[in-house]
């Protein structure tokens, strides 16, 4: 069975996925809730305001994927194919979502929730985390070192469990850092 390859396309609202290989694609809301995106493969894409809800990830590929505005709750990022996988996110909602023994170094997450969302043995190097809210968000044996948290809140880290060597915090998180102690800081 021949799959489908698709290039230089732009799809909204009313598209209907086919299993193939999409390249410097652009998405515009459309929904992907609870559907299977398994075995597909976006290169070079950019997914604006589109639900991702509760969508199946097995062996998908994402190189250099852009994802904005994106409703992605309860993903499975670890079921993906882990080979060149890279992209970014802005404005996203991605809650309870799993990143669990993910390579992603570099990764920008700006102005996103990430509310419970689990970076556990996660190699997050140089990771950018701007403006994001991180409450309950697991970070377990996770790799942040030279990562920026400076304008994050809500995050709970445990430095003697994560890597953290020349990651960025601001003054005002670094209770984030403190949080096992159960002490009291006054701002």
């Amino acid at each position: 069975m021949t799959e489908t390859y698709i290039q230089d396309a732009t799809f909204d609202k009313n598209f209907l996925p086919t299993k193939g290989e999409y390249e410097n694609c652009i998405f515009s809301g459309c929904n992907f809730a609870n559907s299977d995106l398994s075995e597909f493969t976006f290169i070079d894409c950019t997914f604006n305001g589109c639900n991702f809800s509760l969508t199946k990830l097995n062996k998908t590929v994402f190189r250099d994927v852009k994802f904005k505005e994106c409703k992605m709750l309860g993903l499975r990022f670890d079921t993906c194919n882990e080979f060149g996988l890279s992209f970014s996110f802005d404005g996203c909602q991605l809650n309870q979502s799993s990143f669990y023994k993910t390579k992603i170094k570099k990764t920008i997450f700006k102005n996103s929730q990430l509310h419970e969302t689990d970076f556990t043995e996660t190699d997050l190097t140089s990771a950018v985390f701007d403006n994001c809210d991180l409450t309950q968000a697991i970070f377990d044996h996770t790799i942040l070192e030279k990562a920026d948290f400076r304008t994050s809140y809500n995050y709970s880290i445990d430095p003697e469990t994560n890597r953290i060597k020349k990651a960025k915090f601001s003054i005002l998180g670094v209770s984030g850092l403190l949080d096992k102690y159960n002490i009291d800081i006054e701002k």
